[in-house]
């Protein structure tokens, strides 16, 4: 079994100690990925929040060897119910096709408050 641990450069991996996504043989998991561009900047929109934080996770998994087809699970964690149709169309944009198990849940707040969206994903790779 060999591991493989993946980095996004975000400075909270060293920090507070973790990878962006792990994988270990065909199973890549993916650490709460949050929208974050360079310099600290975060857009207040929820839909682009939402796809920054899957052009970071997709990327690691891309570095990982996997793609979004082994995508089999996501979890959003949302801080207002009304940025739910947002996120969920951002969502749609990259998995309409490939559907992996998702749940979104409602949090009473994340690590930074401009964020309004945090992600997670897991992946089985199958090529």
């Amino acid at each position: 079994m060999a591991r493989q641990n993946v980095s996004s450069g975000s400075p909270f991996e060293s920090e507070f100690g973790f990878s962006r996504a792990v994988r270990i043989d065909d199973r890549v998991v993916m650490a709460g990925t949050a929208p974050i561009w360079p310099e600290d900047f975060v857009d207040p929109d929820p839909k682009i929040q939402t796809r920054r934080c899957l052009e970071i996770m997709l990327a690691a998994l891309s570095e990982a060897g996997g793609s979004p087809q082994d995508v089999v699970r996501t979890r959003m964690f949302i801080t207002d119910v009304s940025d739910a149709k947002a996120v969920g169309e951002a969502h749609g944009e990259v998995f309409s096709d490939i559907r992996p198990a998702a749940t979104m849940v409602v949090v009473s707040g994340l690590l930074d408050e401009r964020w309004k969206v945090e992600m997670e994903l897991e992946a089985v790779l199958t090529g």
